[in-house]
């Protein structure tokens, strides 16, 4: 006979007294033993050919708290109803709750279902309830009469008519329908030659231990007691321990590699002020993408304020009219501060940029970078979102050049996004010259844009006390993601799949 344990023996010698063949629940009484426990002896015993497992499926229904009271005391309709009934046939709703006894809670209730079923007429303006004559008893109460006092019922047992009353009860959630799966475990004529041996018996009696302690040896029950042996091979279930979720780790691992080359992290808040999202970036205050389908604005409070940049507002003030001391022509137009207080949600994260070279203390030369959710309303579809992230980067040095920002971009795509190859054409931003698009190629991936990038233009870095280049770049962070993880979809970035976050591992 296979060596077995403890539980396995005793569920082969209950089985044998069951006549070959019982549920699990029966095992659970007859061995004293809790269902896992049973469920994984029932496994192994199945493993070793000594039982079979037959699972049959089964929906049961059950009362809930709520429906326990109606099967005790009534529907709230119906015990509206009666006492309608026994206050003459016609009486006020509230004198009508107050009669029958019901809680405040279901009174409402209690009237909808009574005009739902038809069982009288409400006259809203003085609240007067009528009823005709008394309704029958519908197949809702029976239902819940039948499961009055019991545990719960499988739903084969009940009749065709308690069966259609069982979606309104659960909508009411009076009940609980449950999917079970009843599990009958048969012995095997293996394992009923095993049952009958009368090595069993004996080994039955002996106690099984998992572990020594010092009692077992003081007292020398050691010799007494059967040690349970472990099978370091046996299948197991499935862990899942929690981690971080793969977006946000993938965020963390580009904002690592941009600090081990040196750059600084740039933060800031969602809301921005028109000033540095657009202004300072040499984005004239009638541009398109400062209207209401380019950039969400702030409702309350509509302004923000930007006094603290006085000095810097006055210059791009002058830039934007006539190119101020930039040797630009400007955009010729009469620049308003009011409009350059106005609150928004930031649209990109070059307003962190701008804010950075706005600041005394920026050193030369220096290098930076952000990582920012920004929000624009986009049409969303599987490459657009309205609310989406970009990793945002600046250097700041006197002898920068095209070549250094296109470097800096190609280094970006294959380290961070492992892009096999990369491509640049030329691009218009209100804010540099020359202008520069990246797009990125990765094998059974395709070709993907992922933003733009340029040199800023003097009419940008001048006013705000800037005098050497700067090349900038503002990529969706979001794309570089789907590259990597081989998505062709962003908006799965944000997944509720717990399979797919439990599993995707980002190489």
């Amino acid at each position: 006979m296979a060596e077995l344990r403890e539980n396995e023996i005793r569920i082969l010698a209950a089985l044998d007294k069951l006549d070959g063949k019982a549920s699990t629940e029966k095992l659970m009484l007859e061995v004293e033993l809790p269902d896992a426990a049973v469920m994984r002896s029932a496994l192994i015993l199945q493993e070793k050919n000594f039982v079979n497992v037959h699972a049959k499926p089964e929906t049961k229904i059950k009362l809930t708290p709520e429906g326990e009271i109606h099967a005790e005391n009534g529907l709230p309709e119906r015990r509206v109803i009666n006492a309608v009934i026994a206050l003459g046939g016609k009486a006020n709703l509230k004198q009508a709750v107050q009669e029958a006894g019901l809680e405040p809670q279901f009174a409402q209730i209690a009237l909808g279902w009574t005009q739902r079923k038809k069982w009288a007429t409400f006259d809203s303006k003085n609240s007067m309830l009528q009823v005709s004559s008394a309704p029958k008893e519908g197949n809702d109460e029976k239902l819940l009469n039948a499961l009055c006092g019991k545990e719960e019922i499988p739903m084969d047992k009940l009749s065709q008519e308690l069966q259609a009353a069982v979606d309104m009860l659960k909508k009411r959630k009076a009940i609980i329908v449950e999917d079970k799966t009843n599990r009958i475990l048969e012995l095997t004529k293996i394992g009923k030659q095993a049952a009958e041996e009368s090595s069993l018996t004996v080994m039955v009696g002996k106690k099984e231990v998992t572990q020594l302690t010092p009692e077992l040896i003081i007292t020398g029950n050691w010799r007494n007691v059967n040690f349970q042996k472990y099978n370091i091979e046996a299948p197991v279930a499935n862990v899942w321990p929690g981690k971080k979720h793969p977006y946000l780790s993938f965020l963390d691992e580009v904002r690592a590699k941009l600090v081990t080359l040196g750059f600084k992290e740039m933060t800031g808040t969602s809301v921005e002020t028109a000033f540095f999202n657009f202004d300072a970036l040499y984005t004239p205050q009638d541009h398109p993408a400062r209207e209401l389908d380019g950039i969400y604005m702030v409702k309350n409070p509509e302004y923000g304020d930007i006094s603290a940049y006085a000095k810097a507002a006055e210059k791009v003030k002058a830039t934007h009219e006539n190119g101020g001391a930039t040797g630009s022509t400007g955009w010729g137009y009469k620049y308003s501060l009011q409009e350059a207080r106005r609150l928004i949600l930031r649209g990109h994260g070059t307003c962190l940029s701008a804010r950075t070279m706005v600041n005394k203390g920026l050193q030369v030369p220096s290098k930076h970078f952000s990582i920012a959710r920004v929000y624009r309303p986009e049409v969303v579809d599987k490459t657009h979102l309205s609310e989406f992230n970009q990793v945002e980067g600046i250097v700041v040095d006197e002898k920068l050049n095209l070549r250094d920002l296109l470097g800096v971009l190609g280094k970006f795509a294959k380290e961070i996004a492992g892009a096999d190859k990369i491509r640049f054409k030329p691009d218009y931003f209100p804010f540099t010259e020359p202008s520069v698009e990246l797009s990125a190629y990765k094998e059974g991936f395709g070709w993907v844009e992922f933003g733009g990038s340029g040199i800023f233009r003097p009419e940008v870095t001048e006013p705000l006390g800037v005098k050497v280049p700067v090349i900038a770049w503002g990529l969706g962070v979001d794309r570089l993601f789907m590259m990597r993880a081989g998505m062709d979809d962003i908006r799965c970035i944000f997944s509720q799949n717990l399979d797919w976050l439990r599993r995707k591992e980002v190489a």
